[in-house]
């Protein structure tokens, strides 16, 4: 049986970490199974847990009042989902599904935001790498936003 630090040495977002930090970092680790429908957060909810997808799929989704859930993206093996954890309010901005049998890591975002402080090297780079998953979100977002309105993706010249 594969060890929490196998898990994370074998992910894309932790693999390439120096060993002393997986160590570390997977002392704060557990496995996880979500079956398929399975509600893993609903939006405004604590944000107390973060995930690295092994396999299966979590779609992120939006609970608009008066209207039915709208699926914002689908998570792929490899994923990281939640990065609410990293900053107050620590409420989850969006929910998330299982979309199909999913088996992940586990976090304790108390105990990784504690480690970081402890180990501020990791801390910056465990940051440095939540923000490249935020600007990679938030670009799907705007390239699913210009698909859906078919506006052009060049920005109109501003004044000189």
């Amino acid at each position: 049986m594969e060890t929490a630090y196998d898990l994370l040495r074998g992910h894309p977002f932790t693999g390439d970490l120096p060993k002393e930090q997986l160590t570390r970092l997977s002392m704060c680790a557990h496995r996880a199974m979500f079956h398929s429908g399975a509600r893993i957060f609903r939006e405004n909810t604590p944000a107390d847990r973060f995930w690295l997808i092994r396999q299966g799929h979590v779609v992120l989704d939006y609970e608009s009042p008066g209207k039915r859930t709208q699926e914002i993206e689908t998570l792929e093996p490899g994923s990281v989902l939640g990065w609410s954890w990293m900053a107050p309010p620590f409420t989850w901005h969006f929910g998330a599904v299982a979309e199909d049998d999913v088996f992940a890591v586990e976090f304790n975002a108390a105990e990784v935001r504690r480690l970081c402080t402890a180990d501020p090297e990791l801390g910056y780079e465990l940051a440095r790498r939540f923000a490249q998953v935020v600007a990679d979100r938030l670009q799907a977002t705007r390239r699913r936003l210009i698909e859906a309105t078919g506006e052009s993706t060049r920005t109109p010249p501003g004044p000189s």
